[in-house]
């Protein structure tokens, strides 16, 4: 059973995309748990006024339809203070997201939301830190052998094969080939590989910096010196590759 001495809060978010940024909730859920074990819960769609992009659509089935109507969040931003006040918060990966997004959306709406004294329990942290990651964590999971000699290079590449197959005969819906099983569990979309760039509706877009969340090309037409800064900063050579090419591929495209 959990002991509370406090309020406790479960939040979960949708929004229209992960760019703390530029991106906005449309729909929250708070589940508040009080120290006698009673639950209250409240759930609110949210006009984000901004489109909602098809791939979040498909994702959380949310539509720019559903919420058009919606109450935007400045206009319901008090109301979910106040289900917040005095809760410490909980979640899932809310740390790395839920949390960080909510606050920006507070601080759009010039509500003063105080962090200052809350603990913040990432149930996802639980997770990892209770069913270890690692190879010879997943080797003795699906294989149920100890790894002997683990970070042998060898070693290590024949378990992860043996770990692969096992995986194939305890999830059927993998299937038996590369394809079907990126097809099930998703194949990630990568232009470098130190994620400095990721693909979003086919365009290339900074990952960091002062331009993050701008299309790549666009931000080396309208300053063509970050081109430049970028080559000669301390990038990977995958990552200065990738850049050439797209700065390359933009020059032609202009002429």
């Amino acid at each position: 059973m959990l002991q509370l001495t406090k309020p406790l809060a479960f939040i979960d978010l949708e929004t229209t995309g992960i760019n703390l940024a530029t991106d906005r909730i449309i729909e929250i859920a708070i589940v508040k748990v009080l120290p006698d074990g009673k639950r209250s819960i409240k759930r609110k769609l949210i006009n984000p006024q901004i489109a909602i992009p098809k791939q979040s659509s498909d994702l959380h089935g949310i539509t720019n339809e559903m919420v058009k109507d919606a109450p935007i969040f400045k206009e319901v931003a008090h109301e979910l203070k106040q289900m917040l006040d005095g809760c410490d918060i909980a979640g899932y990966n809310s740390n790395r997201f839920d949390i960080p997004m909510l606050v920006e959306e507070f601080l759009r709406a010039e509500v003063d939301f105080d962090m200052k004294g809350r603990r913040l329990l990432d149930v996802q942290n639980i997770f990892h830190k209770m069913e270890q990651r690692t190879l010879s964590a997943a080797y003795k999971f699906y294989c149920n052998k100890v790894l002997d000699g683990a970070h042998s290079a060898e070693i290590d590449a024949t378990a992860t094969h043996e770990i692969l197959i096992a995986q194939l005969q305890r999830y059927p819906d993998l299937g038996t080939s590369v394809e079907s099983v990126l097809k099930l569990i998703g194949e990630e979309t990568i232009v470098d590989f130190a994620r400095r760039f990721i693909m979003e509706n086919g365009v290339e877009i900074f990952n960091f910096g002062k331009y993050k969340g701008r299309p790549v090309a666009e931000v080396l037409k309208v300053e063509p010196q970050y081109y430049d800064w970028m080559m000669k900063g301390d990038f990977p050579q995958y990552t200065k590759q990738k850049l050439t090419e797209i700065r390359t591929r933009s020059l032609l495209k202009k002429n």
